[in-house]
């Protein structure tokens, strides 16, 4: 068992996610159970599945849970441009929070390739 607070991907993942909670107060109310949910959830489950992996016992059950995290951070990283495309969120603003959606994956990947 490890201690996902001492994790680097796990505290880029949760600022990710409090980025993503801070730009969707400023979405339309008409989409308060579309995109701003998905893209709600699927940033919160980055760092929760993170968290939850390393609750775990064994290896593989750890990477299981890399790879989950993996899966939503492709999840944003589409809805951002949805959000980019539908002009919800600004360009600047997108660039950052993809950069940082990149970052958190290729950590993931560093991460899950060390524990094979």
């Amino acid at each position: 068992m490890r201690d996902f607070k001492q994790l680097k991907v796990w505290e880029k993942a949760h600022y990710l996610t409090l980025g993503i909670y801070g730009i969707t107060k400023r979405f339309p109310p008409d989409e308060r159970f579309g995109l701003t949910s998905q893209l709600r959830r699927a940033s919160a489950s980055i760092p929760t599945n993170i968290a939850e992996g390393c609750g775990r016992n064994g290896e593989r059950e750890l990477l299981n849970f890399m790879g989950i995290a993996a899966g939503s951070a492709s999840e944003v990283e589409y809805q951002l441009i949805l959000a980019r495309d539908l002009n919800y969120i600004a360009p600047e603003t997108y660039k950052d929070l993809t950069e940082q959606v990149t970052e958190i994956k290729k950590m993931l990947t560093v991460f899950m390739k060390r524990i094979c």
